[in-house]
């Protein structure tokens, strides 16, 4: 199972998803099964690695930032992903609108499996500056995902 993280940049909120993601996947033993990654849906960051508070805000909880550089989405992500899952309903209009017709993905933005949190978003810490937010958002939204593709790998 491929799941992939998208936001607008591809440093901040998407590549936090990433490295969270990946530590709950491997703890919950699935790593083997869990292909974790992370995309922009714009250009202007490709090629950067994640921004210092990305860095910073993970490092103080023990998760590696290492290997996270801003790419853009592909073409190809749309069919080999099972789940494209956005931070934002800009991020989904995107991803609506560059998805190919016939794509294999699921896209949901993160929060919509959330029981009473459909529609949150995950506010960008680039213009908030509170990268602690971001990632206690992340941190409410992810056990939701872990479960549901636990369910599906049983």
């Amino acid at each position: 199972m491929k799941i992939l993280f998208v936001c607008l940049g591809n440093i901040c909120r998407s590549p936090m998803a990433e490295a969270m993601f990946t530590a709950m996947v491997a703890q919950a033993g699935l790593a083997n099964q869990v292909v974790v990654d992370s995309a922009a849906t714009s250009n202007e960051e490709v090629g950067n690695s994640a921004h210092p508070g990305t860095k910073k805000i993970l490092a103080q909880h023990g998760l590696s930032s290492q290997g996270l550089v801003s790419r853009q989405i592909a073409t190809a992500d749309f069919y080999e992903s099972d789940y494209i899952i956005c931070m934002d309903e800009n991020n989904r209009r995107d991803l609506q609108r560059i998805a190919p017709a016939d794509a294999t993905a699921q896209i949901y933005q993160i929060f919509d499996i959330v029981p009473g949190q459909k529609g949150h978003e995950v506010a960008d810490p680039w213009y908030t500056g509170n990268f602690t937010v971001t990632y206690q958002d992340l941190d409410q939204a992810l056990p939701y995902w872990l479960d549901l593709i636990t369910k599906q790998l049983a």
